[in-house]
């Protein structure tokens, strides 16, 4: 017997102090000093993209207009997380900055056992083709939202984030990303060394260093590989040596004399593209 899709509980919310809306209370305050397993989210788009994995919302809080808009994509997401209505104004007071958006939406944050490498992306393991991102030392929120958005791009399967990388879930991250830190599946290693050794020796990957220095091969002479590991570090400080020498293959952009390095998201592009358009030859 099916299950009627569920009704979500639409509740108006008229005081600065309800308690229902506690999550919502000065967001840019608790986006530095953390919530309590949840991650907060905003704009229509990336709303859109979270709905289709309704069982990670805690709830959302819309105005009456955004509300309205979103009906069709919450009634089909049989959504059993409350939603709450509030004007615009009101709801810039209790988040406090203007959200001139009128969408906010509270998830569920995964736990640290659930976002290791094997248990988040064990599942592509046994894929033939495989291609991962992974990430050391990148602490900015844009450069991390523009990591993502490439990888959806592209079609990367997962990304593997190092302890010293920012959080994936940070709110500007995920508006930068368009969304795709809730659609792209990655994981933060709590052992970077182990893990890249275990890429390399027992899931089979070919590790790209995104590197720039006398080791380094133009991206273009890079053969392509089935199961391909790129490898990229912040803008300033690069990739460490430790993680150069557990890589297979050390690759630069070449570049115009005087320009050594382009933003790490705009390298990732270059890469993806470079590495994708190669797939086919």
């Amino acid at each position: 017997m099916s299950r009627s899709p569920a009704m979500p509980t639409v509740q108006t919310i008229t005081a600065l102090d309800d308690p229902r809306v506690e999550p919502y209370r000065d967001v840019r305050d608790k986006d530095l000093r953390g919530r309590d397993n949840l991650f907060m989210a905003e704009s229509e788009l990336v709303i859109r993209r979270l709905l289709r994995t309704p069982e990670r919302l805690h709830s959302l809080f819309l105005s009456p207009n955004k509300y309205e808009r979103l009906r069709g994509a919450i009634d089909e997401a049989d959504l059993r997380a409350p939603v709450y209505l509030a004007e615009v104004e009101l709801m810039t007071g209790i988040a406090g900055f203007h959200i001139h958006r009128g969408v906010l939406a509270a998830g569920y944050r995964p736990r640290w056992h659930e976002i290791t490498l094997n248990a988040a992306l064990g599942h592509l393991r046994e894929k033939t083709s495989l291609t991962l991102l992974l990430a050391e030392g990148i602490t900015n929120v844009d450069n991390m939202g523009g990591l993502f958005r490439n990888a959806a791009a592209f079609g990367v399967d997962g990304v593997l984030l190092d302890p010293a990388c920012c959080d994936p879930l940070y709110r500007k991250a995920i508006r930068v990303s368009a969304g795709h830190t809730l659609s792209v599946p990655w994981a933060v290693s709590d052992d970077w060394p182990r893990d890249l050794g275990a890429l390399k020796a027992e899931w089979g990957m070919k590790l790209i260093g995104a590197e720039s220095n006398d080791r380094s091969v133009p991206l273009w002479e890079l053969e392509r590989s089935r199961r391909t590991a790129i490898v990229l570090g912040a803008e300033h400080d690069g990739l460490r040596e430790s993680t150069m020498a557990l890589c297979d293959r050390i690759a630069a952009i070449p570049m115009q004399p005087g320009v050594p390095s382009l933003n790490v998201a705009v390298a990732s592009a270059v890469f993806l593209y470079a590495l994708m358009d190669r797939a086919g030859e």
